[in-house]
């Protein structure tokens, strides 16, 4: 990829994935944890509806050859204790891979960070004093180590098994969540879309949870035909490391990282949200440095981070990232347990 192609490209991709999250809050530490701490499943819900809109987008243009799938080999222990440990991470983190970008871009010291300490731990693991244990946890490969989805290896079929599924989770959503609420707004005869102050509710307004699932999607789309290659932030914050300590020439990923920023700058002053805060103790800060390292050793050992498994392997169908997808979750859930449920 040619260096101006990625600088204006990834910045501007990257602007416009940190807009999104800022504005419809995105991160998957509180789509994940708030299942089980408060009951609330609207994040979790946008997840949802991003992986349907990426499943159908990605079938679309890998039939008609405008992207390549690229779903990964199983590395099943890789994949667990990856995934485990991420989502441990990303609680002590206060934020998954994205969310803590984002609110870098918010101005929140403990995601600065933490964001370091997901650098560190990333290059600990992919080059550093960590490197032969992720590369015992990867040795193990399920099947001959082609790319395997769930429906076997990846194969001519597979985009069209994504975009039945995709279709069918849209159906889905749309009957058991979306027509209960056209329903209820006919009966108010509430408008089901207001155009009366559309800036204030582009650049001001939280964005409802369904539309940052779309817009979400959307993105992720954009992305991979753009970068031919699924979103990814861990990568990127490695690939701003080596551009400051070796004068590594910055790619794709580092200019998504910095769109990114920038974007959920732009979006958080706009909106009148930026400020810089730090917090109140400095234990929550080695909290949050501990967490980031964990958050970069998982996605390093689990071949991607949240994003690069949960948005981009598992609208692929692949049995990988569908693990580790699981595991981050159920990592975020025990994590949770024991900081803010466990009695004493």
């Amino acid at each position: 990829m040619e260096f101006m192609y990625a600088l204006i490209v990834g910045l501007l991709v990257g602007a416009l994935f940190g807009f999104v999250l800022q504005r419809g809050r995105f991160c998957m530490n509180s789509a994940f944890r708030d299942i089980i701490l408060l009951k609330e499943f609207k994040l979790a819900k946008a997840v949802v509806v991003a992986l349907a809109v990426l499943m159908v987008g990605f079938a679309i243009f890998a039939m008609s050859g405008v992207i390549t799938l690229a779903p990964k080999p199983l590395k099943i222990w890789g994949a667990i204790v990856g995934g485990l440990v991420f989502g441990v991470g990303m609680v002590l983190a206060a934020g998954c891979a994205s969310g803590t970008t984002y609110r870098v871009g918010e101005g929140m010291m403990g995601s600065v960070v933490a964001a370091f300490g997901l650098t560190t731990g990333a290059l600990m693991t992919a080059g550093g004093v960590l490197t032969e244990l992720k590369t015992a946890l990867q040795t193990t490969t399920i099947g001959t180590g082609a790319p395997l989805t769930l429906f076997g290896e990846a194969g001519e079929l597979t985009p069209i098994f994504m975009l039945i599924l995709g279709l069918v989770g849209m159906a889905l959503m749309f009957y058991f969540w979306a027509w209960p609420a056209l329903k209820k707004r006919r009966e108010t005869k509430e408008p089901l879309v207001k155009f009366d102050n559309v800036f204030e509710s582009i650049f001001k307004k939280g964005y409802p949870w369904w539309v940052t699932g779309i817009v979400i999607g959307i993105v992720g789309i954009i992305a991979y035909i753009a970068g031919q290659g699924v979103l990814g932030i861990t990568g990127g914050w490695m690939d701003i490391s080596k551009w400051l300590t070796l004068n590594d020439p910055l790619a794709w990923p580092g200019f998504i990282i910095v769109g990114a920023i920038l974007g959920s700058l732009i979006a958080a002053v706009i909106a009148g949200e930026f400020k810089l805060r730090v917090p109140k103790n400095a234990f929550t800060l080695l909290k949050q440095f501990f967490g980031g390292i964990l958050m970069g050793f998982g996605a390093v050992t689990a071949m991607g981070c949240n994003i690069t498994n949960i948005l981009g392997g598992v609208p692929q169908l692949s049995l990988h990232s569908i693990i580790t997808g699981a595991c981050i979750m159920f990592g975020s859930w025990i994590m949770a347990y024991l900081l803010f449920m466990r009695k004493d």
